[in-house]
């Protein structure tokens, strides 16, 4: 499933934001790694990403998180929740963690450029 993201990032707070172009609100946030917070609506498919003191948090100058070509791939399986970022083709995060959110099984991209 692939659907368009909607990203900014702050440099004075340090902070990105993204979510899915077309959705409000979500049903819960989570903290899937060290600062980086996963929404999820109320069927449990993510809806946003929120990530404060980013250029930290993704090891990452404030240069980079500036630009706007963001994707962020999202795979769930019934153990893992699978997190990748990339902008401008760069690699900025992946996050392998335990799947304790009931995301379903899923294989999801959120595209800046959709």
């Amino acid at each position: 499933m692939k659907k368009r993201l909607i990203s900014s990032y702050d440099e004075v707070s340090d902070t990105f934001v993204g979510k899915v172009d077309g959705e409000n609100g979500f049903c819960a946030d989570y903290d899937i790694s060290n600062g980086v917070f996963l929404g999820i609506d109320d069927d449990h498919f993510p809806n946003s990403v929120f990530v404060g003191n980013a250029s930290e948090v993704l090891n990452t100058s404030k240069q980079t998180l500036e630009h706007s070509n963001v994707k962020i791939s999202i795979d769930c399986d019934s153990i893992c929740l699978y997190f990748n970022m990339f902008i401008e083709d760069l690699k900025v995060c992946s996050i392998r963690c335990r799947n304790s959110y009931g995301i379903p099984n899923i294989s999801f991209e959120m595209d800046s450029n959709h």
